[in-house]
């Protein structure tokens, strides 16, 4: 049998990202006919398939359970390299998610805000400069085949969704959904990456090249889109009694293997994945009448799995 396939979509509505894609029966695939995405997905080998690397993932630990998340060095690496230090020194540890915007954001960090004082960073720098892009040379970077109103080109890099523009040697990651930034005040370079905040609603692609993207989860979002919105200005929450609580955030590497989640993620860079990618533009299953032959960055899934334990 198959494993349980985790299908991690980028659309809130379509699906949300970590739930469990039973896995199809087995049958015998027709030669003529273009296998669907689940088909794709049951045929993938275990070549098709990564796991992210520990020191690089966070594991933010709510009441309701475990929200992954993927950190991008090769996109912010002075970032990624704070955000480290804050998950080995608890940082965030009792803090609280703070801001829920409709269609917009969830956010977390120091509730006490920048009128207080606020925990100290530690042994994290407090500045850090600006990270919307880096230059596209030597970035491996697999494009998709359509048009974009945000990028010259885009695709996937590192396995994340990403723009790109060679004619000005730039790429950076995109705010899609589940897309995790480092929010900044009006300055480009006043963000240490201690606030942190998530896409839950319609892709926000105009924050692309404006704010430092660290990241995306990868599992769990389904704890962050529901949450309650909150009433006040932007989305934050009027009554601290709303926050919600984090019990901690930890690097992945710094758990024994046991207590780690065997979470996988399908390759951007293999035949499979562009298969998976033209199954999705051109949707061939009964319930579509006229394929659209054209797919959004924001809208490609990336899936995930849990393997059964061996």
């Amino acid at each position: 049998m198959p494993d349980p396939i985790r299908a991690a979509l980028v659309l809130p509505l379509a699906a949300l990202l970590g739930a469990v894609t039973p896995p199809a029966p087995a049958a015998e695939p027709d030669a003529g006919k273009p296998r669907t995405m689940q088909e794709i997905i049951d045929a993938a080998k275990p070549s098709d398939w990564r796991t992210p690397d520990p020191a690089n993932t966070l594991y933010m630990e709510l009441e309701s359970g475990r929200v992954i998340i993927e950190l991008a060095p090769a996109f912010a690496p002075e970032h990624v390299g704070n955000i480290r230090t804050f998950a080995r020194e608890g940082y965030w540890n009792g803090m609280a998610i703070k801001r829920s915007q409709d269609n917009f954001v969830v956010q977390w960090g120091d509730p006490r805000g920048e009128d207080e004082d606020g925990k100290p960073l530690g042994s994290a720098r407090a500045k850090l400069p600006a990270e919307f892009s880096r230059g596209s040379r030597g970035l491996d970077f697999h494009p998709l085949p359509d048009a974009d109103g945000w990028a010259a080109e885009v695709g996937f890099a590192d396995g994340f969704p990403a723009g790109r523009d060679t004619g000005e040697d730039q790429a950076w990651m995109a705010h899609c959904y589940g897309a995790v930034g480092a929010g900044r005040n009006l300055e480009p370079d006043s963000s240490d990456g201690s606030e942190l905040y998530v896409v839950i609603g319609q892709s926000p692609r105009q924050l692309d090249r404006n704010i430092t993207v660290v990241g995306r989860v990868i599992d769990g979002m389904e704890r962050l889109s529901v949450l309650p919105r909150g009433s006040g200005p932007l989305g934050f929450y009027e009554d601290p009694a709303q926050y919600v609580p984090i019990r901690s955030i930890t690097l992945a590497s710094e758990l024994p293997v046991a207590e780690r989640s065997p979470l996988q993620v399908l390759r951007t860079d293999t035949p499979l994945f562009d298969e998976l990618v033209e199954a999705r533009r051109n949707r061939r299953d009964d319930f579509y009448k006229r394929p659209a032959g054209h797919i959004d960055l924001c809208n490609v899934p990336i899936p995930t799995r849990m393997p059964d334990p061996a």
